[in-house]
């Protein structure tokens, strides 16, 4: 029972970032109808705000202090943070230990805007064109950006730790009644688990309960119609892209303690959250959510050593083999719209 309680967890924890991720490309999908093969790079710019916000919080200069001599009885040069000298030493030191979660307020109106340029500058041009041209030119944007990232980065991971508050673990097993330590999880992947079900509950508040959100899901079911109704819909629509995209880069900067941000890490995603939307079927957000969550936790499960001794390699494919037997069984997915994918 342990071991299944921690399989599921796992694969909530997958599952979160599978969600979020596929939530932003069927938002993208819904309302523009384009497949954004560039939205895993949104993912990974949003990890690389993180690692940015984290670098500029740990800029300092060098100034004397007295109360420290070297062996020779010189005052020694120091690092001062500019955090500590403009804010004080505990608020600097609070500062640099919370940046990621601060940068959220740094990237959803960065990435909104990014979004917003992007839909303006390069996607509006292949709404009509179809669907082949569409994943072309955004899958050769994600490899640019990707290249970009690389250039100013580096190749290699960089590590982006959580708050200190969250390096330890939670003890679930007592939650649930178990004995103590029997069942002790990550608290920072169970922060990334609140989060994610925050922010897809907000994104359907939004779409369900206001005036801006019913209009958006009305254009998403008859353009035309509402388009004749005098409101502006494309507007909206590309408010909807500026949404996925700060969707995205929210999800990119609350991973980056989970794995460190690389150059590559948008297109590990990517693959596996395209997937997921196909299987809950295009276009549809309830259906992208219930299958991030449900193919989190099939590849947690498959991932377990009694499963792989009988099953080698399974846990690298079993999203791929159930995608396989739903898209044979009902090819518009789970939760796809009658006559999407059946042509």
């Amino acid at each position: 029972m342990d071991a299944f309680i921690l399989q599921i967890l796992n694969g909530l924890d997958k599952g979160s970032a599978y969600a979020l991720i596929a939530l932003g490309l069927t938002l993208i999908f819904g309302t523009l109808g384009v497949v954004n093969f560039a939205h895993g790079a949104l993912f990974m710019i949003g990890a690389f705000v993180a690692v940015t916000v984290q670098k500029l919080f740990q800029f300092s200069y060098i100034e004397i202090d007295e109360t420290k001599k070297d062996f020779l009885g010189n005052p020694l040069k120091v690092e001062m943070p500019y955090l500590d000298h403009w804010f004080g030493t505990s608020v600097g030191e609070w500062m640099q230990d919370w940046s990621v979660p601060l940068s959220i307020l740094a990237v959803i109106p960065f990435m909104f805007a990014l979004g917003y340029i992007l839909e303006r500058g390069l996607i509006k041009h292949f709404y009509k064109r179809p669907h082949a041209d569409q994943i072309l030119v955004t899958f050769g944007l994600a490899i640019v950006i990707g290249e970009l990232v690389k250039a100013f980065y580096g190749a290699n991971p960089i590590q982006t730790p959580p708050p200190s508050a969250f390096l330890g673990t939670i003890d679930v097993g007592v939650m649930l009644g178990f004995d103590p330590n029997a069942i002790a999880y990550p608290t920072w992947r169970m922060v990334y688990f609140a989060f994610s079900v925050v922010i897809i509950a907000s994104v359907f508040a939004f779409l369900r309960f206001t005036t801006f959100g019913m209009v958006v899901r009305a254009g998403m079911a008859d353009r035309e119609t509402v388009g004749l109704l005098g409101i502006d819909i494309d507007k909206r629509f590309t408010f909807m892209f500026g949404l996925a995209a700060a969707v995205a880069g929210m999800a990119g900067v609350m991973y980056a303690p989970i794995l460190s941000p690389h150059y590559n890490i948008g297109m590990d995603f990517l693959v596996l959250s395209f997937v997921v939307v196909v299987v809950g079927g295009m276009g549809s957000l309830p259906g992208a959510v219930l299958a991030g969550f449900m193919l989190g936790i099939l590849q947690s499960f498959a991932s377990m050593n009694e499963v792989k001794a009988v099953f080698p390699g399974i846990d690298q494919i079993i999203i791929y083999l159930v995608a396989i037997i739903i898209l044979l069984t009902r090819p518009r997915g789970l939760m796809g719209r009658k006559g999407v994918m059946e042509e």
